[in-house]
């Protein structure tokens, strides 16, 4: 069974391959402090569709290239800042 991962677009620089950085966050063993991980996955994106922000998800597959495994399977857009619904003020007691 193939692995496959979710992550952030984080370069679109390169022609057909994008980065994605995947957080995980873990328990210190000993003081209990919650750490955070991210690690950084080279990805094949042949359509060129991904940019930086987007939400991706990944699966293994065959070395591509030196450092490239994975590849892009689904893509979700960036979130739009702003978005989020606003209440009007109903002028009441400041």
């Amino acid at each position: 069974m193939k692995e496959t991962i979710k992550g952030r677009v984080v370069s679109d620089k390169m022609s057909k391959t994008v980065v994605v950085a995947v957080e995980s966050t873990r328990r210190h063993p000993l003081y209990r402090k919650l750490m955070r991980r991210v690690r950084k996955f080279m990805a094949h994106d042949e359509s060129g569709a991904c940019h930086v922000g987007d939400v991706v998800e990944i699966v293994e597959t065959r070395p591509l290239s030196a450092r490239k495994r994975w590849r892009v399977v689904s893509r979700e857009d960036a979130p739009v800042a702003g978005k989020a619904s606003v209440v009007p003020d109903q002028g009441g007691e400041k």
